[in-house]
């Protein structure tokens, strides 16, 4: 860097910066922000801080100045540099961006090592808002000097010319290859790293934001900045096309202006895409038209921006406009074929192609409303999306505009309930001179309206008897074998169509036995489809059963039987898997209606366990994950509403609409119930069971898991034998408390049990709730054991999902000493903290706390000891839940919070590890975490908790009554380890300042487990560090001499006993050496021992008088040098002295013989 800068024309320092360097700095540019997006509510209007809100769209599609009120000076300040303005870019185009890039990975170091101290935030958001201030100003600087001072370039006059104009002459090349560099740098933004991608979602409470936010939002800005930087540079080459030069002659490939804009457009487009596709795996349907395709206003403004400046493009440049790329990019999507080489590779788990393609369209149609100012229009943009919304909702049914042609596709996807309902719209004419009546045959086809008819005249009083039997005859003697083998998709749909409506208005039973056995005349091997039809239809003649309170056995066995069959083809391993993709639809068909009549039951007696039949048990094994999914999905369903059914008292439970019969009595009801349950068992628990050791664990699991643990809690003598006689704690043992679990299982599985605690959460034990405890400790140390070095997740598909812990039932159920500390010793908080979340310390900090505090507070010995052996029970084998960061060294967040959450038990519970019960945990802790073989790769989670392990060590060796002598050596090798390890070589103000040995020393007012801490710390010093080898001092002395004194410093001890343990050490520094830094600052050390002990003091008084006695004869000199220094500093202790140096004095001339020594006298 210094080489660029003594090649410039422009100086470091400008001789024309005024007095005031503060007035360099232009306004803040426009810059991406939801800093006022409380709740990321999707509604609120754009950022006023924002390009659009700012003007910058509006001026860069007129060719207005970018920012026509700054940088007017005739210097600016960049990146602390004050530069001139008009030539800096020129001069200095690789030192600028040079200096950029290293702003850009000190942010992303920033984010690295950024610690979970909160009393850190208000430091951290400071110092990354500054760095991303800093880069979002030099983009801006270069979009000013390419508008006002670029020019197009022409050849260059035959002769010597100034090297200004050569170097302008270069500048659109030398520009146009750091944007590429830039691009290279950043990547795109699907690459960023999960726990970046993740300050999408932060909800913010207040303005302080972690260093992630700040380094996601710089990436939007600096993607956004190199395509208009890229617009702008077009505009003033007026057409031009620039070449990167020494890129083409270095790798033989073209890079120019257009190719890169094109190719960073194209990631950009891709990458949104995939953001809003990885977003919409997480809507729900009814969530649909309100969920949006963006997280946050700073990527909807995003998209707005690429919109305007692509549609701008279009119209001047004559390139591809907005929605020639999104078709383009959305089509290879739908088509399933590879999508286009310039962008890139798109997700490719995407759970419905064609549903999240007409997802994305519509809202990315709403975004046209906006104006390049922010602001809506007033045509009809907001009508047309509301009218395609209601055109894609799924309530009523895809593309039902009749015009349109089409509107059959969307009867043929209908649902058994819809199919029923549209039998009832048939059945319930519209009133007279109504919109629907008068529009009936506009929008209705001839069958539709034949049907309304004939159930307009099968509800008249007189249409039973020979009237029905004449309908009934002619219906059925329109179809046999030879016309239900012909029916098409649409015909088998009028068919199942025509039978509802006439099974709702006449006799239901007979209808529908007669609908079975005309269906059973389809040839077995039919093509999925049909199948999917046949379900249908017989899933909505069961709701009508259903409805009138009727048994539906007959019906479901009949359903049953066809399932299985098709589950038992799905699920050999013969089938071709084009056969059993085709097979997945009938089935998928089938889930989602045996869901609805779960979900519109009364009171699940009327036999509908027979569709959970052992069809289930093929289906399970031979699932694919998205297929898993459903399938875990329905499951769910059917347990929600087996507790909502069963939670409804029989005598209160209301009959559903249009029921016929009274619900049923109570002994019914619940064999009902225990029929269900029973089939629930056999039929998924088995499988269930069988995942629960996974590596990779579906989502759905620990919820259906979950499930199964309140029906063990609702009905325990449904359960398996091999979970009885606690059925309950069977199950928990299964999915929470087995230490084999992974992390994600447990986590998702344990909410469910606490947020229903008055339920199953408060019928298992004592030992179960600590347990409980033990397993959510667990998982808090090991959420990070699937993460790779970079943090992504290393098992392909799964998402871990943190989960908040209400923590309240278990532990006050378990020690309710522990609710009452909470309550009184919580700091900072009126109430007890209820909730922890997974990826913080917070749960280990508490329960730490907690416990060591109550320990501390019992008196009698029996409940110390309880209190030991419960506490062990928390923590478990804790040094096998950490051994896989230990052993790998990664990922580096593993590895903070295992030494964090153990460095918190080490400190609150030295009291309690100080026990024989305990020690040995506490010696594995040590030998484990403190003193292994090797320190690489742990120098950060050292660094930042070992003040913790000092501390508690310290307590530790104090208490302990049968290890005190081996806790004390192991106590100082770890000070002595980690005190040379963290040692500069050289002294260095800032490294020996926040030296953790130092940091765990430091206290403002002295306390007895403190002043433990610093004997043993200088002990150590005084022994291993002070010691000289005959007259050679030893290494890194100065250092050594600067940590002491800092510790002396820091600490306000007046104890003579501990100020003295280093003094000897002190005046042999001074006796032997005489290098200036060391003299100076064993002086300054001296002093403050000197200073705080009184000068009567005896401590004081030994220490100087074998001082003077030891070096009697041999070092005279030097001894009253040393006394010199330190009667400038206390004459009186020198005073004391006086009789002894008599003495030394008398002595040694007795022992030379020579007569009086003059001089030293």
């Amino acid at each position: 860097m210094e080489e660029d800068i003594s090649q410039s024309l422009t100086p470091p320092v400008s001789p024309f910066a005024g007095e005031s360097q503060c007035e360099l700095t232009p306004a803040l540019p426009p810059c991406f922000s939801c800093a006022s997006d409380p709740g990321r509510d999707d509604t609120r209007p754009l950022s006023s801080e924002g390009y659009i809100g700012r003007g910058s769209l509006k001026r860069l599609l007129l060719r207005l100045a970018p920012a026509p009120a700054d940088y007017e000076d005739d210097t600016v300040d960049i990146f602390g540099f004050p530069w001139v303005t008009e030539t800096a870019l020129v001069e200095s185009t690789k030192l600028l961006f040079g200096l950029f890039r290293q702003k850009l990975l000190k942010l992303e170091t920033l984010v690295q090592s950024s610690s979970h101290d909160f009393g850190q935030a208000s430091s951290l958001h400071y110092e990354a808002e500054d760095l991303r201030q800093q880069c979002v100003l030099f983009l801006q600087y270069v979009k000013v000097f390419l508008y006002r001072y670029l020019e197009p370039t022409c050849s260059l006059e035959e002769g010597p010319c100034h090297p200004y104009v050569e170097l302008e002459a270069q500048l659109p090349s030398a520009l146009l290859e750091e944007l590429f560099g830039v691009t290279l740098l950043i990547g795109r933004l699907k690459d960023l790293p999960a726990n970046i991608q993740s300050a999408l979602t932060i909800q913010h409470q207040g303005k302080l934001f972690p260093p992630s936010w700040h380094l996601l939002h710089l990436h939007l800005d600096i993607h956004w900045s190199v395509l208009e930087i890229l617009h702008l540079l077009g505009q003033r080459m007026q057409g031009q096309v620039v070449y990167a030069h020494q890129f083409v002659n270095l790798t033989g490939e073209n890079l120019t202006n257009n190719s890169l804009f094109e190719e960073h457009l194209c990631n950009l487009l891709s990458d949104l895409t995939g953001m809003a596709m990885g977003k919409y795996s997480k809507v729900r349907p009814t969530e649909a038209l309100t969920s949006h395709h963006y997280y946050c206003t700073c990527t909807k403004e995003l998209w707005i921006l690429l919109i305007h400046l692509l549609e701008h493009r279009s119209k001047v440049l004559h390139t591809q406009s907005f929605w020639n790329y999104m078709n383009t990019l959305l089509q290879s999507l739908i088509s399933g074929q590879p999508v286009a080489e310039q962008y890139g590779v798109l997700p490719t788990h995407c759970k419905d192609p064609l549903g999240f393609t007409w997802w994305l369209v519509t809202h990315l149609a709403e975004l046209g409303q906006y104006s390049r100012n922010g602001k809506q229009l007033e045509d009809n943009w907001s009508f047309v999306c509301e009218l395609l919304k209601s055109t894609c909702n799924p309530k009523s049914g895809l593309f039902t505009v009749p015009w349109l042609g089409v509107s059959g596709l969307g009867s043929v996807s209908r649902t058994p309930l819809a199919l029923l309902d549209q039998a009832r719209s048939c059945c319930s004419p519209s009133p007279l001179r109504s919109s629907g009546h008068t529009q009936l045959y506009r929008s209705a086809n001839s069958f539709q309206i034949f049907l309304r008819v004939l159930a307009l005249y099968l509800a008249q009083e007189n249409a039973g008897g020979a009237p029905w039997r004449q309908i009934k005859g002619r219906v059925y003697s329109k179809f046999h074998q030879r016309r239900m083998q012909e029916l098409s998709e649409a015909g088998l749909m009028n068919f199942l169509l025509l039978f509802v409506v006439v099974a709702r208005q006449a006799e239901l039973e007979d209808v529908a036995g007669r609908a079975c056995e005309l269906l059973g005349l389809l040839p077995p091997d039919s093509p999925p489809a049909q199948r999917s039809l046949v379900w249908k239809g017989q899933l909505a003649l069961l709701l009508l059963f259903q409805e009138r309170g009727l048994d539906v056995g007959a019906q479901a066995s009949w359903l049953a039987a066809s399932f299985s069959q098709t589950a038992r083809e799905f699920y050999l391993k013969t089938t071709e898997p084009s056969r059993r993709l085709a097979l997945w639809g009938p089935l998928g068909s089938y889930l989602e209606g045996v869901a609805e009549v779960f979900e519109t039951s009364a009171s699940l007696g009327l036999s509908e366990e027979k569709l959970l039949n052992e069809g289930f048990g093929l289906l399970l094994p031979a699932c694919r994950q998205s297929e898993l999914s459903s399938t875990l999905g329905f499951l769910q369903i059917v347990l929600r509403e087996r507790v909502h059914q069963r939670n409804v008292q029989p005598g209160h439970s209301a009959c559903p609409p249009g029921a016929w019969l009274p619900p049923p009595s109570a002994s019914v009801g619940k064999d009902r119930h225990l029929a269900v349950a029973a089939a629930l068992w056999a039929h998924f628990f088995p499988f269930l069971r069988s995942l629960r050791l996974s590596n990779t664990p579906p989502a759905q699991l620990a919820d259906a898991a979950a499930g199964f643990t309140l029906l063990a809690f609702d009905l325990p003598s449904s359960a398996p034998q091999d979970l009885q006689p606690n059925p309950i704690q069977s199950i928990m043992q299964c999915f929470s408390w087995d230490d084999m679990l992974h992390p994600l299982l447990v986590t998702r599985y344990l909410p469910h049990l606490l947020q229903n605690s008055s339920g199953c959460g408060g019928s298992v034990s004592g030992s179960a709730q600590t347990l409980s405890v033990r397993a959510w400790f667990r998982c808090v140390l090991q959420q990070h054991i699937h993460k790779n070095p970079d943090g992504t997740d290393s098992r392909a598909g799964t998402e871990p999902q943190p989960r908040t812990l209400d923590i309240r039932p278990f532990i006050k159920r378990s020690y309710p000493k522990i609710r009452s500390h909470a309550c009184t010793h919580w700091p900072g908080k009126s109430t007890f903290p209820y909730k922890y979340s997974l990826n913080t310390l917070s749960f280990c900090i508490f329960l730490s706390q907690a416990v060591g505090r109550v320990y501390s507070g019992l008196q009698v010995l029996s409940e110390r000891s309880a209190m030991v052996t419960r506490a062990l029970d928390y923590t478990g084998d804790i040094m096998k839940y950490i051994k896989h960061y230990l052993v790998n060294k990664s990922p580096q967040e593993g590895l903070l919070l295992a030494y964090w959450a153990v460095g918190y038990v080490v400190k609150h519970w030295s009291p309690l590890l100080a026990t024989s019960k305990a020690q040995h945990l506490l010696f594995n802790i040590v030998n484990g975490l403190l003193l292994p073989n090797s320190l690489s790769g742990l120098d950060k989670a050292l660094r930042d908790s070992l003040p913790l392990y000092l501390q508690g060590l310290s307590i530790a060796t104090s208490m302990s009554q049968s290890q005190g002598a081996y806790l004390k050596k192991q106590l100082r090798d770890v000070i002595s380890k980690y005190l040379d390890h963290f040692l500069p070589a050289t002294p260095s103000v800032g490294a020996i300042a926040n030296h953790p040995v130092l940091l765990a020393a430091c206290e403002a007012t002295p306390t007895p487990r403190g002043v433990a801490l610093r004997r043993s710390i200088l002990q150590v010093i005084s022994e291993n560090f002070l010691h000289f080898k005959g007259n050679a001092p030893p290494p890194r002395l100065v250092t050594v001499l600067a940590f002491l004194l800092e510790l002396l410093r820091r600490n306000n001890d007046s104890d003579p006993a501990l100020l003295t343990m280093p003094l000897p050490s002190l005046l042999r520094c001074l006796k032997l050496v005489n290098e200036p830094h060391v003299r100076r600052t064993s002086t300054e050390a001296l002093q403050l021992v000197v200073e705080r002990c009184s000068y009567l003091c005896l401590t004081v008084f030994c220490v100087f008088r074998s001082f003077v006695e030891e070096n009697e004869g041999l070092y005279d000199r030097q001894v009253y040098s040393v006394l010199e220094t330190i009667a400038v500093l206390d004459s009186h202790v020198v005073q004391v002295l006086i009789p002894v140096l008599s003495l030394s004095l008398r002595n040694t001339e007795h022992k030379r013989g020579l007569g009086k020594n003059t001089t030293l006298r």
